[in-house]
């Protein structure tokens, strides 16, 4: 069994596929959780890695850099900030942006717009609040999908901080199993994977000679008369 925490919005489910076809005979769990909750997962041993969203306390970790995610503003579709196809944080200043609880993205300086007089628990709770005109929320642009409504569209924040997505694990030897899973998400192939394939037997011996065997002695041509 390989057990791998994975954060809202993101999709392992390609490294799922490619893990079933190496590892036919090993089940891979998935184990949904935020961040915070991940690295503490690992930390205690419950799962064997977690793709999670950076920064996080990474002593006694090792990470992977995945990909960087655009981040977005969610507004109801009639909003002003449809008008164009992307906007800055510039044009949220004087919107409520909500700021919910499991928020992830990691600001320099103060998140954009004005804070709302509460913070939702959830995103999944804030984007209903957006739906009821309470506000708008600012989130990765995974998140934006995962919580897709008919009534609320979504516009790129050109200026806005990217959400970094990682692979984390304990920072001790690697198993066998996560130098394997370490190659599905680089994209190493089978044959190019650090990882010996259990389906490889013993290197076949080279043939040995017997003791005081000859070589045969090559044929000669006709001898001359």
């Amino acid at each position: 069994m390989f057990r791998l925490g994975y954060v809202p919005g993101v999709t392992p489910g390609k490294w799922v596929r490619i893990w079933a076809e190496r590892r036919p005979h090993v089940p891979l769990e998935l184990v949904a959780a935020t961040t915070d909750v991940a690295v503490e997962l690992i930390r205690t041993g419950a799962v064997d890695a977690a793709v999670l969203r950076l920064p996080i306390d990474r002593v006694g970790l090792h990470t992977i850099p995945l990909y960087t995610e655009t981040t977005v503003a969610v507004v109801p579709k009639e909003h002003v900030v449809t008008a164009a196809e992307e906007a800055t944080v510039a044009d949220l200043a004087d919107e409520v942006v909500l700021r919910p609880q499991d928020d992830e993205l990691d600001w320099p300086a103060d998140p954009p717009g004005r804070a709302a007089a509460f913070d939702p628990a959830t995103t999944a709770e804030a984007v209903e609040y957006v739906a009821a005109g309470v506000g708008l929320l600012v989130v990765p642009q995974s998140l934006a999908r995962l919580h897709h409504r008919k009534d609320l569209t979504y516009r790129p924040l050109t200026d806005a901080p990217g959400s970094d997505v990682a692979l984390a694990w304990p920072d001790a030897p690697n198993t066998e199993l996560m130098e394997e899973f370490i190659g599905v998400v680089r994209g190493r192939t089978v044959n190019s994977s650090r990882t010996p394939r259990r389906s490889e037997g013993p290197a076949t011996p080279a043939p040995t000679r017997k003791p005081g065997a000859r070589r045969a002695a090559p044929r000669r041509g006709a001898h001359r008369r």
